[in-house]
């Protein structure tokens, strides 16, 4: 899977994926794109454990067991938070962040 590819790339793609998902949760005021910016931090941590896994103990699978309760959990906090997002749509229709003051009381 990865014999001709050396890690620091994997280790590139996934500190630029890790940025740029930060980057998106703090500067978006969307909470759909927010909730894809949370998604990509956690890709990036998926392509951490796989590339670390298969270099540093190729016959172990603890990497990829890592990585499946990581997409598991996203999936589990994605359908949550699609759900509270449609909910909030419903009562103040719109999902900008900064006029969620009206959720406080």
């Amino acid at each position: 899977m990865f014999e001709g590819v050396p890690i620091h790339w994997f280790l590139v793609l996934s500190t630029t994926m890790f940025f740029i998902g930060i980057y998106g949760f703090l500067v978006r005021k969307n909470l759909i794109t927010m909730l894809m910016s949370i998604e990509l931090i956690l890709n990036s941590v998926c392509i951490n454990f796989l590339a670390f896994n298969k270099i540093l103990f190729p016959e172990h699978l603890e990497g990829m067991f890592f990585t499946l309760f990581i997409i598991a959990v996203a999936a589990a906090e994605a359908s949550v938070a699609i759900a509270i997002i449609i909910n909030i749509y419903r009562r103040l229709v719109n999902i900008d962040v900064e006029k969620m003051n009206e959720m406080k009381y």
